[in-house]
């Protein structure tokens, strides 16, 4: 048997570092066993999926020194490697289960929906849907058909009580309750499938004989168990890996930690470094050595030593073991070199020049004007924010909503950021450029510099996100009762934004 183990992102964002740390352990659990390592991409949602993001996901993913086997881009025996080209075939597969009695169509509303589990959960029961729950008259569902109404294709899923046993790599039997199962959607109502019917027919199709993923899909296992029975397909060995964590044990986020690896990649930090911490992430060399490369993780890697403690990732470990890398394996020269490959790449360059050029008169007055692009944390303190017009609990206020207002903005680009900015300063009372120039501070460490919209977009969300961070922390976020009240009122100005 050729060991075969896959990633599948989904490309609705920047790439996350949690999806290189699971890349890592397949494929060196791949690499160990002699075997293929697969990337597949999930873009089912077709909302938020993008083009940009799959090509962010292969560009960062090869920095890290990351490569596949198959997928989209290189190809392979078992493509299309993107579930949006697949459809035929999860429909196919979905009205096999149906055909079987194992899959049932819905016709039920989100509205119904909800009031069945409202009911469930007033009788003190289980708000996981049965089959049992969700059948209609026959009448009505012909009425329903008839009129065109949507519909979904959904699991049958056991509705005795009892336990579901999953064998997992790393922790045994797992057993999980039948009666928190629910009643899976298959396929939505605009014919795409979702992640479990997905993933159960691709990696049966592509072969994949080891699934290495995220602890958070534990509560699926049984999910997926049965479908392999529905199916009659041996299913592949799981093994769920321990979440990353923030310094505070909380799962890891982009609200306390910047989590997009092209964070770390315009921040300054070396690929192998942050593979090195990566691979560190719950697992450990048999001599406990902290410091080392790729090729001598692979060699000897054996998954039995991941720990199934929470995984600290922490920024300012990684900046301490990112500096032994650069001092004790890069020349005078090859530091130069990467050196100047980071700070005149010339696509980020070429971004900057057409904000400053205008401004400057000679190229020594670039730095003082543009220097923020090339800097990691602004150094700050409470004097730059003085403003004639804002107090300190408006600067407070108005660096807690903006970064409320950063963290869940989907499309960054200037025109976005700044309707954002502006539809809040209305809101709350403030003139635009005076709700702004808190902003600029925490950018660029100055009010007098470009355009604190052109910087955020060129920065990007993570950075951009940080520093804004960084700045609220330097006046104190929100005390607990505070921090309710600022999220009511911020919740009421943005209501229907």
């Amino acid at each position: 048997m050729t060991v075969r183990t896959r990633i599948a992102p989904s490309p609705t964002g920047d790439p996350h570092v949690g999806t290189a740390y699971i890349a890592l352990f397949n494929l060196a659990f791949a690499r160990q066993h002699g075997g293929q390592f697969i990337l597949r991409i999930e873009d089912t949602d077709q909302v938020r999926s993008t083009p940009e993001s799959e090509q962010m996901i292969l560009d960062s993913l090869r920095w890290l020194g990351l490569e596949w086997d198959e997928g989209p881009d290189v190809g392979g025996p078992h493509g299309p490697y993107r579930q949006s080209e697949r459809g035929d075939i999860y429909r196919d597969y979905a009205m096999e289960l149906v055909e079987k009695g194992k899959a049932f169509v819905c016709y039920r509303t989100p509205e119904e929906l909800n009031e069945l589990r409202e009911a469930r959960r007033a009788a003190g029961g289980h708000s996981a849907l049965k089959q049992s729950d969700l059948m209609l008259p026959a009448d009505e569902v012909e009425r329903r058909r008839a009129a065109g109404m949507p519909y979904v294709i959904r699991m049958v899923v056991p509705e005795e009580e009892g336990a579901c046993e999953v064998e997992d790599l790393l922790r045994g039997t797992i057993e999980l309750d039948w009666g928190m199962v629910d009643a899976q959607i298959l396929l939505k109502s605009d014919g795409m499938p979702t992640y479990h019917l997905a993933n159960v027919v691709d990696d049966h199709l592509m072969q994949i004989t080891h699934v290495i993923r995220g602890e958070e899909w534990i509560n699926s296992a049984p999910k997926h168990k049965l479908l392999y029975e529905y199916f009659g397909w041996d299913m592949p060995v799981l093994c769920h890996m321990p979440l990353l964590r923030n310094p505070d044990k909380s799962k890891l986020s982009k609200r306390k930690n910047p989590t997009s690896i092209l964070y770390y990649q315009r921040m300054g930090y070396m690929p192998e470094a942050l593979l090195n911490y990566l691979g560190r992430m719950g697992w450990s060399m048999p001599d406990e050595r902290e410091k080392f490369s790729r090729s001598e993780m692979f060699s000897h890697f054996d998954i039995q030593r991941v720990s199934l403690g929470g995984p600290v990732f922490d920024q300012e470990k990684l900046s301490w073991l990112n500096g032994l890398w650069l001092r004790e394996n890069l020349s005078a020269e090859e530091f130069a070199a990467r050196f100047q490959a980071w700070a005149l790449n010339p696509e980020y360059l070429m971004q900057i020049v057409p904000l400053i050029q205008q401004r400057v008169e000679k190229f020594s007055d670039v730095a003082p004007l543009a220097g923020f692009f090339l800097s990691g944390m602004i150094e700050l303190d409470e004097s730059k924010f003085a403003h004639k017009s804002l107090q300190t609990e408006d600067i407070r206020k108005i660096l807690q909503f903006a970064s409320w207002q950063l963290d869940g903005e989907r499309e960054w680009n200037k025109d976005r950021l700044f309707a954002g900015c502006k539809a809040l300063a209305d809101g709350m009372g403030y003139k635009i450029r005076d709700f702004l120039f808190p902003l600029f501070v925490a950018i660029a460490g100055t009010s007098q510099t470009v355009s604190v919209m052109d910087a955020m977009a060129i920065l990007g969300p993570d950075i951009s996100r940080a520093r804004v961070r960084h700045a609220l922390n330097l006046f104190g976020a929100p005390s607990k009762k505070e921090g309710k009240r600022w999220e009511k009122e911020y919740a009421a100005l943005t209501a229907g934004a």
